[in-house]
């Protein structure tokens, strides 16, 4: 029967398969994947009500990583747990604990959020891969800081595999919404090597929860986008208007600073917005974006070519440490030297390599300012031809798709790329010749 239904309601039909690829690949990324980020509880020691855990994050995405100010990880307990101490985090709220008399736990809480501790703790407070304010790399670019972790005292909770619950509805904010954790699932027990290796010790209990990024979930519009341009052709394409929202909708895109203000009025308007308000505050554009990537082709050689890659910060509240920029485009797999950028090879479809990852020099332009004169990194690509696939023809020179630290960025549509400057003119005779033929066939025709 429902199946006759959908045969009388097509567009029923369509609707359903239009939601399930929709969400289905909004979730999914290419170019990453296996990318995820796995939560580690161990269970170290058993305490007279509970346990003692260390819960440790490894962020296993290769280039989308956690910036300031840094990862909340929250759950809901399956009892009426609680937590004891901490080291290496806190919760962010100690919660009602008037029942307890003597020893006050840390935080009472039935669904506790905790936070990371920031660098310069005191050492008591600190255990291994703790205290980074929350920021974790991506696995690519520093697998050292792709990793964070916090120890915990839990009670009430039973002191036996028996009793012990796993928790439940785990969350991960970075700092906004994105990521979906799945339920936590006992593995095999964590093995650990003494320092002097010549020892294994492994955890009493471990489990896991897999959470992984959507950006469809981590905001409504994007938040970069791509401009091309190359030295055959004046015409450098903008970013698509409207590409993160359209001015005048501060719903959708957050404010915007008209870039002509004056300085006084430009610095009491970013002033006057809240500093922790993730929301961007960016330079009133047409593409309303808080990241522009240009891609310029700069120079032709006769083995080689050479690219010009500016990224350039619209957003006042915000500067990128640590950013990097994945591009797809069939000749890396012949880059011959990379200027003031770091330069990774990712291979998400096995043994072809066309998908780059650059990211900054540390200490030199590893740190993206907010908006202003200095808020742009650049850099220079040069590449070898091959001489069976390479052309300038059809926008072959142009990536196929851009990345800016991890979300994907609006490309303009491949009929507004560059053209050749005799593939343009060939246009230009043609329409020209249209033009002329019509305003002849009018006159004529007024005449007859």
């Amino acid at each position: 029967m429902f199946f006759h239904f959908l045969k009388h309601c097509p567009c029923i039909l369509l609707f359903l398969l239009f939601t399930f690829f929709y969400t289905s690949t909004e979730a999914y990324d290419p170019l990453d994947p296996d990318g995820n980020i796995t939560v580690k509880w161990d269970i170290i020691n058993w305490t007279p009500d509970g346990y003692v855990a260390v819960v440790t994050m490894n962020n296993f995405q290769l280039y989308r990583h956690i910036p300031a100010p840094g990862w909340s990880l929250g759950w809901t307990w399956a009892k009426k747990e609680v937590i004891w101490a901490m080291v290496g985090g806190q919760t962010t709220e100690q919660g009602d604990c008037s029942k307890f008399k003597g020893v006050i736990p840390h935080c009472c809480k039935g669904n506790p959020t905790v936070v990371d501790l920031f660098p310069g703790v005191p050492y008591n407070q600190q255990i291994a891969n703790c205290c980074k304010g929350g920021v974790l790399t991506s696995w690519a670019q520093d697998p050292a800081n792709a990793v964070s972790a916090f120890q915990l005292s839990v009670g009430r909770a039973g002191s036996s595999k028996k009793t012990v619950r796993l928790p439940q509805n785990f969350t991960l904010n970075t700092p906004g919404p994105g990521y979906t954790c799945g339920p936590a699932k006992l593995v095999k027990p964590t093995r650990f090597i003494t320092p002097d290796k010549k020892r294994v010790t492994q955890a009493l209990m471990t489990w896991n929860v897999t959470c992984t990024y959507s950006q469809f979930l981590a905001q409504k519009t994007p938040t970069c986008c791509v401009a091309l341009s190359s030295f055959y052709n004046d015409t450098i394409v903008p970013c698509p208007t409207c590409s993160c929202g359209c001015q005048g909708n501060s719903a959708q895109t957050g404010s915007c600073v008209d870039p002509s203000a004056s300085a006084s009025h430009l610095a009491s308007v970013v002033s006057s917005h809240e500093k922790n308000n993730i929301t961007p505050l960016v330079r009133c554009t047409s593409h309303m974006c808080p990241i522009r990537v240009h891609w310029h082709i700069k120079l032709n050689y006769k083995l080689y070519w050479r690219v010009k890659v500016t990224i350039t910060n619209f957003n006042y509240r915000m500067n990128h440490s640590n950013w990097n920029l994945v591009v797809q485009h069939p000749n890396f797999d012949n880059l011959t030297q990379i200027f003031s950028f770091n330069y990774k090879s990712i291979n998400p479809y096995g043994s072809i390599n066309d998908t780059a990852l650059l990211y900054g020099v540390k200490f030199y332009n590893d740190f993206l300012m907010q908006a202003g004169p200095i808020g742009n990194v650049q850099s220079e690509l040069l590449f070898q031809k091959n001489l069976t696939t390479f052309t300038f023809e059809k926008g072959w020179a142009f990536p196929r798709r851009i990345y800016f630290n991890g979300d994907n960025c609006v490309m303009p549509p491949p009929d507004a790329y560059p053209w050749l400057p005799n593939t343009g003119s060939k246009q230009e005779v043609s329409l020209l010749a249209l033009i002329m033929a019509s305003l002849v066939a009018i006159v004529l025709h007024a005449h007859s």
